[in-house]
């Protein structure tokens, strides 16, 4: 994953007031429907999945540049835009903030009945990069939303980000279901947020001795690590350790490794998606291979913007309305004029950006 540049995503509170999201719902589904229409529901994938065009979007909309609201409110929009359009729309969206983000696999598996196709790759590729990005990648940011963007034929991406309160900011992880070869493997497209500077990364690319012995281990009998973890923590162990015994609650791991003995998972994206097993019993686990196995797991942190309207807090200005609504107004009737066979106004913006970066 290349490192492009860093953001700063500060935690702010408030909302969009409901004369903007209004704004904002209609423009963003003019805005996918446009690129649907132009370069196909792939490429607003691909674009999603892009953390400065994501950026850029929000600005374009008319949220704060450095706000972690900036995720939840894009989201949200495309979701509002997009609603009611179901095929027609180019992509479906799930999932959103809170206890949205839980109801993802019921939204995915409605979406499948409603239009006929198999819901279970999509819905194991969003429960997985959700484990990933609470237990596999313990970077101190705790998940609270997760929108999943994809189309029927199986496609699909995710924006999902987590809040660090201590620090008072946000991260948000960016996948892309056509580049990820792995879903435990260096599965991201990118990840936005300052860098932390330590993290303990299962998923990097270095780690894949740790994630093959902690696999291995996850079937020996629970007691037993415990038993030798528990033997660790009486040593007094050299400052070159990154974990130490302290980072491990051991009376609490029990029943985390009990579910993952009987499950016997053969690989460890098999562990990572066993029911129970989260960021304790994983990171155990990672404990045992590097400071009783001398296998260690990678502390590298995977971590590494456009103004169209003005901002919702009048930063740089305030929100131009007028403009704004004209802006909807022309990409809605470019849409509704391409779609009817008139594609003059699109072959107009095509070529005003035929001088600018193409997309994936």
């Amino acid at each position: 994953m290349p490192r492009t540049g860093i953001a700063h995503l500060p935690l702010h509170g408030g909302a969009a007031p409901p004369w903007l999201f209004e704004r904002m719902s209609r423009l963003a589904r003019y805005v996918v429907l446009t690129l649907v229409e132009e370069f196909g529901p792939q490429e607003v994938l691909c674009r999603l999945s892009d953390p400065f065009w994501f950026q850029a979007l929000g600005c374009l909309l008319g949220f704060d540049w450095h706000s972690s609201g900036l995720t939840t409110v894009v989201c949200a929009a495309i979701k509002e835009g997009l609603r009611g359009l179901g095929k027609d729309g180019g992509i479906l969206v799930a999932g959103g903030k809170g206890r949205t983000s839980r109801k993802t696999p019921h939204e995915i598996e409605a979406w499948a009945e409603q239009l006929s196709f198999s819901p279970g790759p999509l819905v194991y590729a969003s429960r997985m990069a959700a484990k990933v990005d609470s237990a596999a990648l313990q970077d101190g940011y705790q998940l609270y939303h997760h929108a999943f963007f994809f189309t029927p034929s199986g496609a699909w991406a995710v924006v999902q980000q987590g809040m660090n309160v201590e620090r008072r900011y946000a991260r948000r992880y960016h996948w892309l279901g056509e580049k990820v070869q792995d879903l435990v493997c260096e599965p991201h497209a990118d990840i936005v947020s300052e860098n932390v500077g330590e993290a303990l990364n299962l998923v990097a690319l270095e780690s894949g001795p740790a994630r093959h012995l902690s696999a291995l281990l996850a079937r020996e009998v629970g007691h037993k690590i415990l038993k030798d973890l528990q033997a660790v923590a009486t040593l007094e162990m050299p400052s070159r350790h990154h974990l130490t015994p302290e980072d491990t609650d051991l009376r609490r791991l029990e029943a985390g490794l009990r579910k993952a003995y009987e499950a016997q998972p053969q690989d460890f994206e098999a562990l990572l998606g066993v029911e129970g097993v989260g960021p304790a019993t994983i990171r155990a686990l990672a404990l045992a291979s590097e400071l009783i196995y001398g296998v260690p797991a990678s502390r590298r942190d995977p971590a590494r913007y456009a103004y169209a309207h003005g901002g919702k807090d009048g930063h740089p200005y305030p929100v131009d309305k007028a403009t704004y609504d004209r802006t909807v107004e022309a990409l809605r009737k470019a849409v509704e004029r391409a779609r009817l066979g008139r594609r003059e106004t699109l072959e107009a913006l095509r070529r005003l950006s035929i001088a600018l970066p193409g997309g994936c």
